[in-house]
């Protein structure tokens, strides 16, 4: 039985990549300071025996854990958080999971955080987290490493959900930690094809509660006085009126407007219409751009967009426009699934606390590939 511990716990998408290798595995402990997020933890786990709320008042263990995952809270290196960076007092909490790391020595580490981190400071800040942590780097040795230096051998890479079987565009930085006294060959996992499509993660029936009432939809289409007056963006009305010219939907905090589709999906680069179609029938991935959350259906409803089109954003408050017009969120279930959890997964919390736990969760099948590849 391997011995775990984590910070930032979340909803525990750690517990549940564990829990899908079929590792037997203790936990040490689990710490998280939100209040609901803990609440759906202990729901579909148990209590840990140590559940502390604040990683500043957590005490480390002394007999080293074999694997110690942190996901320090990302918006100070998301767009969304405006990407202050260390300047965030979000963004020091790196340094709280490097003390624990440095005291406890653990086998294996992961972190986990937002592509942002990479270019914070100019590349700055993601350096100084290396400099801390490594004696090499992806396998190439640290010629003058810190006197501080943790002494770890680092891999780290930039890994898309998409790309191991979610269809959601979530780009992630992970970086895995070995111990001087551990075997350090690794090797990030292999992406494969995506063979789900969007509707896979669709819910049959909806409760009517997530759609947006048609008396509200008809007045944004008949009439564009009424826009300003619902929150709603000029532009949902031209998606509405005329869905063949627009290419997708995403809603912002207070109102939706239209978007083309993610760039990384054109040969050219440029994003736009033209490449709306895939050949082999399957629809493009759910995208997290800036934090908003968002689905529009072209393959799954033959609405906005061409035929075969889809473009959808998840994170905590989402849209479905389908051909009869009928707006509506993605379901907590839906974003979960998004996040590869299984349907065993449940929250004992509103609506919008478990959108808010989904968004900021790990995708479980990313985490489980990467552990897999560790010697536990």
């Amino acid at each position: 039985m391997i011995k775990t511990g984590s910070d930032f716990s979340g909803v525990g998408a750690f517990d549940q990549a564990l829990i899908r290798l079929g590792i037997n595995y203790k936990t040490v402990f689990a710490c998280d300071m939100d209040k609901y997020a803990r609440q759906t933890y202990i729901e579909n786990y148990g209590e840990p025996s140590y559940f502390p709320k604040d990683v500043y008042d957590r005490d480390i263990p002394k007999e080293p854990l074999d694997l110690y995952m942190t996901s320090p809270p990302c918006q100070a290196f998301s767009l969304a958080g405006k990407r202050k960076g260390e300047d965030d007092k979000r963004g020091i909490l790196f340094y709280n999971s490097y003390e624990f790391i440095m005291k406890n020595k653990p086998r294996y580490f992961i972190f986990e955080n937002v592509k942002g981190l990479l270019s914070d400071d100019s590349g700055k800040t993601f350096k100084r987290w290396l400099d801390y942590l490594g004696k090499s780097i992806n396998g190439n040795p640290v010629i003058f490493p810190l006197e501080q230096s943790a002494n770890y051998h680092i891999y780290y890479k930039v890994l898309n959900s998409k790309n191991f079987g979610v269809p959601q565009n979530r780009e992630r930085v992970f970086i895995v930690g070995i111990r001087d006294d551990e075997d350090n060959y690794f090797r990030f996992p292999k992406e494969e094809p995506l063979k789900l499509k969007l509707k896979d993660v669709l819910e049959d029936e909806v409760d009517n509660k997530y759609y947006l009432s048609e008396s509200a939809i008809n007045s944004i289409i008949n009439n564009k006085d009424n826009i300003q007056k619902s929150k709603i963006n000029p532009s949902i009305a031209n998606a509405l009126q005329s869905p063949g010219n627009a290419c997708g939907v995403y809603k912002g905090a207070n109102y939706i407007k239209t978007h083309s589709l993610y760039p990384r999906s054109s040969k050219t680069g440029k994003g736009g219409t033209g490449h709306l179609s895939k050949e082999d029938g399957t629809s493009y991935c759910v995208d997290t751009g800036n934090s908003q959350a968002i689905e529009v259906h072209g393959a799954i409803t033959g609405a906005i967009g061409k035929a075969g089109s889809s473009m959808e954003y998840l994170k905590s408050c989402k849209a479905v426009i389908s051909n009869t017009n009928k707006i509506r969120r993605l379901t907590p279930r839906e974003c979960f699934r998004l996040q590869d959890f299984p349907e065993t997964f449940n929250w004992p919390c509103s609506d919008s606390q478990a959108y808010k736990q989904a968004g900021n969760s790990i995708t479980v099948g990313v985490l489980a590939k990467i552990i897999e590849k560790l010697n536990l």
